[in-house]
């Protein structure tokens, strides 16, 4: 018995073959199992609330235009002034007030 334990030591097929094919079939293995799990997690996130999924859906997508058109119809779209950001070497909060002072005065 350990006769045959020294030779299987001694054999390179079995000292370094074997565990390598363990390995590779093992890792074989191992990695369809963690890609189904990469799969289910992706398949989780991709379900939506119902609140969401409700807007989304294109029955009701006409509804939402509408009321969307309703709300652009309420805004003055006409009376807006253009107001440059500051840059960024200025102060923002000094040239914001400067901006609104602008404004104010109606220049």
């Amino acid at each position: 018995m350990w006769n045959l334990i020294r030779k299987l030591q001694k054999n390179r097929t079995a000292k370094y073959g074997i565990p390598m094919l363990l390995l590779v079939v093992g890792g074989s293995f191992g990695l369809r199992e963690f890609t189904q799990i990469r799969y289910d997690a992706q398949k989780m996130r991709r379900k939506l609330d119902p609140a969401l999924e409700a807007r989304i859906n294109p029955q009701k997508q006409s509804v939402i235009l509408q009321e969307e058109y309703e709300k652009l119809k309420e805004l003055d779209l006409e009376g807006w002034k253009n107001i440059r950001g500051p840059r960024p070497w200025e102060d923002s909060k000094e040239y914001q007030e400067q901006q609104r002072a602008q404004v104010g005065k109606g220049t």
